[in-house]
């Protein structure tokens, strides 16, 4: 889910959800450290943890579910928008040999930019971003940085007009991925 804070993913019906399992896919969804709906404690432990213990979180469930027969090892895909789609193609980086493709919607694929987009919001979101935003070296969690550490195919889309995942995003991760020789799915832009 994206956020990643502030979001999680509930019960209920989600229509991208529906149409991958409407074509036989198995979908697991996982509230990862930093998720919502589970406490106070649930969230903190996630916050400057990107690319970083929250994607362990994800690494270790899809683990669990090719240990429990739910996913065949050799089919896995990692799909995510916003947030999501910035852990789909971490995972791609981290996990090279657990996923055979990676799906990034509206992603966030460059950290320093993300900072510095935010820099420029309200008191309150700047304060909340110091307090649970990566510091240090944001280019070894950014995957935009790391597009030659991506050996599946990738499948890429982005909003033009979309100002909390900026295409640029994702114009920059198709543009890492291409210089890398990695097979990556022509960018799709929607209107919205």
């Amino acid at each position: 889910h994206g956020g990643p804070f502030g979001r999680m993913d509930s019960w209920g019906y989600d229509p991208t959800v529906q149409m991958l399992a409407s074509h036989g896919y198995a979908v697991l969804q996982v509230n990862f450290r930093g998720s919502s709906g589970y406490g106070r404690e649930h969230e903190v432990v996630g916050y400057k943890q990107w690319g970083l213990k929250m994607q362990d979180d994800l690494t270790d469930a899809t683990r669990w579910a090719i240990d429990q027969g739910v996913a065949n090892k050799d089919r896995i895909c990692i799909f995510g928008a916003s947030y999501g789609g910035y852990a789909a193609l971490m995972g791609a980086i981290k996990e090279p040999g657990m996923y055979k493709c990676a799906v990034g919607q509206v992603g966030v694929y460059d950290l320093a930019k993300v900072k510095g987009d935010n820099a420029t919001q309200s008191d309150y979101l700047r304060t909340f971003f110091a307090e649970t935003f990566n510091e240090g070296d944001l280019a070894s969690l950014s995957p935009n940085k790391l597009g030659s550490s991506v050996k599946i195919p990738v499948f890429l889309s982005a909003g033009k007009e979309d100002e909390t995942a900026p295409i640029e995003h994702t114009e920059m991760m198709e543009a890492a991925l291409k210089a890398a020789g990695a097979q990556v799915g022509p960018l799709s832009e929607r209107d919205g």
